[in-house]
């Protein structure tokens, strides 16, 4: 049976830490948030996954593509270790065997939404990478991805810094990664996430303990 989760893209979606709740996967040691879903164990989904120390997940063959942020710790594969804050894309038909060290890993995954003729395979990582200046004083911009209207970002929020109202065209997904993230709607610590709709509004700001934030948009 498929399961549907926040499956309406048309509807606005706020999952905050308090609201988590983990389920064992098929691996031992694995366990996931499910944040949207449509499938069933091969499902279009946005997850944050927990690695236990020392666990592993099965080799795999990414038939719609796999997007990940590693959140903590480090996750790793036959290829390389990816340290907090690595941000990895394996196109369509790429393939990987996930290998957890001692230090376990919490990653942000989003899997089956790649545009298939989407094929460049990326491990940024992000500590070692510019930021560049924002729209507005407070914020500085460290681009991911783009293709094709899709948008990926890393955006870091100084103190108490002001954004204006905007739409966004093709939707947007966040997960505050650190600090508080604010709108007219409400505030968002890290570990929130967020997904709003094609052409939905607001004005984000933050308050005295700043944030960073993935952002995506263009996608939905």
């Amino acid at each position: 049976m498929s399961t549907l989760l926040n499956a309406d893209f048309d509807q606005r979606v706020v999952i905050r830490p308090e609201d988590y709740q983990w389920v064992p996967s098929p691996m031992p040691g694995v366990e996931r948030m499910m944040l949207d879903r449509i499938g069933d164990e091969v499902a279009r989904a946005t997850s944050i996954v927990r690695y236990a120390p020392h666990s592993q997940f099965s080799s795999h063959t990414h038939d719609g593509g796999e997007e990940i942020f590693v959140l903590d710790g480090v996750f790793a594969d036959e290829h390389q270790p990816y340290p907090q804050g690595s941000y990895l894309r394996n196109p369509i038909g790429t393939s990987h065997t996930p290998n957890i060290g001692k230090e376990g890993a919490t990653i942000f995954v989003k899997l089956h939404q790649f545009n298939e003729r989407d094929t460049e395979q990326k491990a940024i990582d992000t500590t070692q990478q510019i930021w560049h200046p924002g729209l507005v004083d407070g914020l500085t911009v460290m681009p991911l991805h783009e293709y094709e209207g899709e948008h990926v970002a890393l955006v870091k929020w100084a103190p108490n810094t002001q954004f204006k109202a905007h739409q966004h065209w093709g939707g947007e997904e966040i997960l505050v990664i650190a600090g508080t993230f604010y709108d007219e709607h409400g505030s968002y610590p890290a570990g929130t996430w967020l997904r709003s709709p094609h052409m939905s509004q607001h004005t984000p700001f933050t308050k005295e303990d700043g944030a960073l934030i993935y952002v995506k948009t263009g996608h939905l």
